[in-house]
């Protein structure tokens, strides 16, 4: 099993695309292009466990080069530390109107996991474990949840928990670990733990 790489970049001058094969390179561009966090590490099924990312160590090992090459298509890439993932933001102050949608889905449904799963009495930690997570009688649960359903309506998931969790499979915010089974990638935890600190500050 190879080292993972450790959460901060190293600083480098860009060196163009030497080393860089182009199929990593448009790999790359298709997921941070299409709104996903480019992960540290993935879930891999066949194994039931995580494991490192290799896409995730072509971006760390080129950091200079892959944000001057976004920078010059008007993007910025942005390196989240803590949580250890690179994504996408648009490169002027102005956020797009989908990107606010799909910032506020995001929000919303990992709000609404992280209240459901505290009130069961559970650690916020287990919803990133590959031997813990979300299961279907979770998923029951929160969609008999009339609130819970209203909320997710506001942010324009009309079709339940099924969509809600697609969204972030879709966007690499969690893992469909097996049937109606879920766990929260380190971009979904680390999303959740800023909300947390969010409303544990305003309450302060």
């Amino acid at each position: 099993m190879t080292e993972s790489a450790p959460n901060t970049p190293p600083t480098e001058p860009v060196r163009g695309f030497a080393g860089i094969h182009p199929d990593h390179s448009a790999a790359i561009y298709r997921q941070l292009v299409a709104g996903q966090v480019l992960l540290r590490q993935v879930y891999n099924p066949d194994r039931g466990a995580l494991e490192d990312n290799p896409l995730y160590n072509v971006v760390y090992g080129h950091l200079a080069h892959f944000r001057e090459l976004y920078r010059h298509l008007g993007l910025e890439l942005v390196f989240d530390e803590r949580g250890g993932f690179f994504y996408l933001r648009e490169g002027s102050d102005d956020e797009s109107e989908e990107h606010d949608e799909n910032a506020l889905k995001v929000q919303v449904v990992l709000l609404l996991i992280g209240r459901y799963y505290a009130r069961t009495g559970r650690d916020l930690q287990y919803l990133g474990r590959p031997d813990a997570g979300l299961a279907q009688d979770d998923l029951e649960a929160l969609a008999a949840d009339a609130e819970y359903r209203d909320l997710l309506a506001t942010a324009r998931i009309d079709k339940g928990w099924d969509e809600a969790m697609d969204f972030l499979v879709a966007r690499h915010f969690a893992f469909r670990t097996g049937a109606a089974r879920y766990i929260l990638s380190a971009a979904g935890m680390r999303f959740l733990e800023q909300l947390v600190e969010e409303y544990e500050y305003s309450r302060a």
